[in-house]
Protein backbone atom coordinates (compact mmCIF):
# COMPACT_ATOMS: atom_id res chain seq x y z
CA UNK A 1 0.00 0.00 0.00
CA UNK A 2 1.02 3.62 -0.37
CA UNK A 3 2.80 4.89 2.72
CA UNK A 4 3.99 1.44 3.81
CA UNK A 5 7.67 2.46 3.75
CA UNK A 6 8.79 0.94 0.45
CA UNK A 7 10.32 4.05 -1.09
CA UNK A 8 11.82 5.00 2.27
CA UNK A 9 13.57 1.63 2.33
CA UNK A 10 15.14 2.14 -1.11
CA UNK A 11 16.21 5.72 -0.37
CA UNK A 12 17.76 4.62 2.90
CA UNK A 13 19.71 1.80 1.24
CA UNK A 14 21.02 4.33 -1.29
CA UNK A 15 22.10 6.70 1.49
CA UNK A 16 19.74 9.47 0.42
CA UNK A 17 18.05 9.23 3.81
CA UNK A 18 19.71 8.19 7.08
CA UNK A 19 18.49 5.17 9.01
CA UNK A 20 17.49 6.15 12.54
CA UNK A 21 18.67 2.78 13.88
CA UNK A 22 19.99 -0.58 12.78
CA UNK A 23 22.29 -1.52 9.93
CA UNK A 24 22.16 -2.08 6.19
CA UNK A 25 24.54 -4.80 5.12
CA UNK A 26 25.70 -5.15 1.52
CA UNK A 27 28.35 -7.67 0.50
CA UNK A 28 29.34 -8.11 4.14
CA UNK A 29 29.73 -4.38 4.90
CA UNK A 30 27.44 -2.05 6.84
CA UNK A 31 26.63 0.79 4.44
CA UNK A 32 24.04 2.53 6.62
CA UNK A 33 26.29 5.53 7.33
CA UNK A 34 28.11 5.65 4.00
CA UNK A 35 27.62 8.63 1.65
CA UNK A 36 25.58 8.02 -1.50
CA UNK A 37 28.55 8.29 -3.94
CA UNK A 38 30.41 5.59 -2.01
CA UNK A 39 27.34 3.35 -2.04
CA UNK A 40 27.01 3.84 -5.81
CA UNK A 41 30.70 3.04 -6.26
CA UNK A 42 30.09 -0.34 -4.60
CA UNK A 43 27.90 -1.30 -7.57
CA UNK A 44 24.46 -0.17 -6.42
CA UNK A 45 22.20 1.79 -8.78
CA UNK A 46 18.86 3.46 -8.05
CA UNK A 47 15.89 4.11 -10.33
CA UNK A 48 13.66 6.52 -8.38
CA UNK A 49 9.90 6.71 -8.87
CA UNK A 50 10.38 10.32 -10.00
CA UNK A 51 12.87 9.05 -12.63
CA UNK A 52 15.36 11.83 -11.78
CA UNK A 53 16.56 12.44 -15.33
CA UNK A 54 18.37 15.61 -16.41
CA UNK A 55 15.74 17.21 -18.65
CA UNK A 56 18.04 19.70 -20.37
CA UNK A 57 20.62 17.06 -21.27
CA UNK A 58 20.26 14.67 -24.21
CA UNK A 59 19.62 10.95 -23.83
CA UNK A 60 23.29 10.40 -24.69
CA UNK A 61 24.49 12.88 -22.07
CA UNK A 62 22.25 11.34 -19.38
CA UNK A 63 23.81 7.94 -20.06
CA UNK A 64 27.34 9.35 -20.22
CA UNK A 65 26.90 10.83 -16.75
CA UNK A 66 25.85 7.43 -15.42
CA UNK A 67 28.87 5.65 -16.88
CA UNK A 68 31.15 6.06 -13.89
CA UNK A 69 34.06 3.99 -15.15
CA UNK A 70 34.63 5.79 -18.44
CA UNK A 71 33.30 5.93 -22.00
CA UNK A 72 30.02 4.24 -22.89
CA UNK A 73 30.42 0.60 -23.87
CA UNK A 74 29.02 0.02 -27.38
CA UNK A 75 28.03 -3.60 -26.71
CA UNK A 76 26.22 -2.59 -23.53
CA UNK A 77 24.41 0.19 -25.39
CA UNK A 78 23.25 -2.19 -28.11
CA UNK A 79 21.93 -4.50 -25.39
CA UNK A 80 19.95 -1.60 -23.91
CA UNK A 81 18.70 -0.49 -27.34
CA UNK A 82 17.35 -3.98 -27.98
CA UNK A 83 14.87 -3.54 -25.13
CA UNK A 84 14.43 0.23 -25.29
CA UNK A 85 14.77 1.21 -28.99
CA UNK A 86 13.48 4.72 -28.21
CA UNK A 87 16.82 5.41 -26.50
CA UNK A 88 18.62 4.97 -29.83
CA UNK A 89 15.95 6.84 -31.79
CA UNK A 90 16.06 9.88 -29.49
CA UNK A 91 19.81 9.70 -28.73
CA UNK A 92 20.41 13.42 -29.37
CA UNK A 93 17.05 14.68 -28.08
CA UNK A 94 16.84 16.57 -24.76
CA UNK A 95 15.45 14.13 -22.20
CA UNK A 96 12.79 16.62 -21.12
CA UNK A 97 11.07 16.18 -24.49
CA UNK A 98 10.59 12.43 -24.05
CA UNK A 99 7.20 10.94 -23.16
CA UNK A 100 6.63 9.60 -19.65
CA UNK A 101 7.31 6.04 -20.74
CA UNK A 102 10.45 7.05 -22.60
CA UNK A 103 11.72 8.93 -19.53
CA UNK A 104 11.21 5.76 -17.49
CA UNK A 105 13.18 3.80 -20.10
CA UNK A 106 15.98 6.38 -19.84
CA UNK A 107 16.00 6.21 -16.05
CA UNK A 108 16.32 2.42 -16.17
CA UNK A 109 18.91 2.57 -18.96
CA UNK A 110 21.03 4.91 -16.84
CA UNK A 111 20.97 2.47 -13.94
CA UNK A 112 22.11 -0.46 -16.09
CA UNK A 113 24.47 1.32 -18.52
CA UNK A 114 27.28 -0.35 -16.59
CA UNK A 115 27.23 -3.71 -14.79
CA UNK A 116 25.85 -3.38 -11.25
CA UNK A 117 25.64 -5.79 -8.35
CA UNK A 118 22.33 -4.39 -7.10
CA UNK A 119 19.69 -2.28 -8.83
CA UNK A 120 17.03 -0.60 -6.68
CA UNK A 121 13.91 0.12 -8.74
CA UNK A 122 10.93 2.09 -7.42
CA UNK A 123 7.57 1.51 -9.18
CA UNK A 124 9.02 1.06 -12.69
CA UNK A 125 5.69 0.21 -14.39
CA UNK A 126 3.70 3.11 -12.96
CA UNK A 127 1.78 4.83 -15.77
CA UNK A 128 3.37 2.77 -18.56
CA UNK A 129 1.60 1.19 -21.51
CA UNK A 130 1.39 -2.64 -21.46
CA UNK A 131 3.79 -2.99 -24.41
CA UNK A 132 6.45 -0.93 -22.62
CA UNK A 133 5.89 -2.93 -19.43
CA UNK A 134 6.54 -6.16 -21.38
CA UNK A 135 9.82 -4.75 -22.74
CA UNK A 136 10.79 -3.67 -19.24
CA UNK A 137 10.05 -7.13 -17.82
CA UNK A 138 12.14 -8.74 -20.57
CA UNK A 139 15.04 -6.34 -19.91
CA UNK A 140 14.98 -7.13 -16.19
CA UNK A 141 14.86 -10.87 -16.91
CA UNK A 142 18.01 -10.51 -19.02
CA UNK A 143 19.60 -8.36 -16.32
CA UNK A 144 18.99 -11.09 -13.74
CA UNK A 145 21.00 -13.49 -15.90
CA UNK A 146 24.06 -11.25 -15.48
CA UNK A 147 24.19 -11.97 -11.73
CA UNK A 148 22.60 -8.63 -10.92
CA UNK A 149 20.21 -8.54 -7.98
CA UNK A 150 17.10 -6.42 -8.47
CA UNK A 151 15.22 -5.04 -5.48
CA UNK A 152 12.00 -3.76 -6.97
CA UNK A 153 9.11 -1.90 -5.35
CA UNK A 154 6.08 -2.73 -7.46
CA UNK A 155 2.32 -2.67 -7.04
CA UNK A 156 1.66 -4.18 -10.48
CA UNK A 157 1.34 -7.81 -9.41
CA UNK A 158 1.74 -9.14 -12.97
CA UNK A 159 5.16 -7.47 -13.30
CA UNK A 160 6.24 -8.48 -9.81
CA UNK A 161 5.14 -12.09 -10.33
CA UNK A 162 6.87 -12.24 -13.74
CA UNK A 163 10.22 -11.17 -12.28
CA UNK A 164 10.27 -12.00 -8.61
CA UNK A 165 12.01 -14.91 -6.95
CA UNK A 166 11.14 -13.63 -3.48
CA UNK A 167 8.30 -11.41 -2.29
CA UNK A 168 8.16 -9.12 0.72
CA UNK A 169 4.97 -7.31 1.73
CA UNK A 170 5.32 -4.19 3.89
CA UNK A 171 2.75 -2.40 6.01
CA UNK A 172 3.34 0.63 8.22
CA UNK A 173 7.11 0.33 7.87
CA UNK A 174 7.27 -3.33 8.85
CA UNK A 175 7.60 -6.56 6.91
CA UNK A 176 4.35 -8.50 7.34
CA UNK A 177 5.17 -11.29 4.91
CA UNK A 178 8.29 -12.72 3.33
CA UNK A 179 8.52 -15.78 1.13
CA UNK A 180 8.79 -17.17 -2.37
CA UNK A 181 6.97 -15.20 -5.06
CA UNK A 182 5.63 -18.44 -6.56
CA UNK A 183 3.95 -19.29 -3.26
CA UNK A 184 2.31 -15.87 -2.98
CA UNK A 185 1.18 -15.98 -6.63
CA UNK A 186 -0.45 -19.38 -6.11
CA UNK A 187 -2.24 -18.58 -2.83
CA UNK A 188 -5.29 -16.36 -3.37
CA UNK A 189 -6.27 -16.56 0.29
CA UNK A 190 -2.84 -15.26 1.31
CA UNK A 191 -3.08 -12.46 -1.26
CA UNK A 192 -6.46 -11.42 0.12
CA UNK A 193 -5.21 -11.51 3.71
CA UNK A 194 -2.05 -9.52 2.98
CA UNK A 195 -3.22 -7.13 0.30
CA UNK A 196 -6.96 -6.95 0.75
CA UNK A 197 -7.70 -8.45 -2.66
CA UNK A 198 -6.99 -11.49 -4.77
CA UNK A 199 -4.55 -10.72 -7.57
Amino acid sequence: RNGAGKTTTLRTIMGLWQASAGSIRFDGTDIARKPTPEIAARGIAYVPESMGIFASLTVQENLMLAARSGPLDDARLEWIFRFFPAMKKFWFLPAGLLSGGQKQMLSISRAIVEPRQLVLVDEPTKGLAPSIINNLIEAFRELKKTQTTILMVEQNFHAARSLGDSAVVMDAGRIVHSGRMADLAADEALQTRLLGLSL
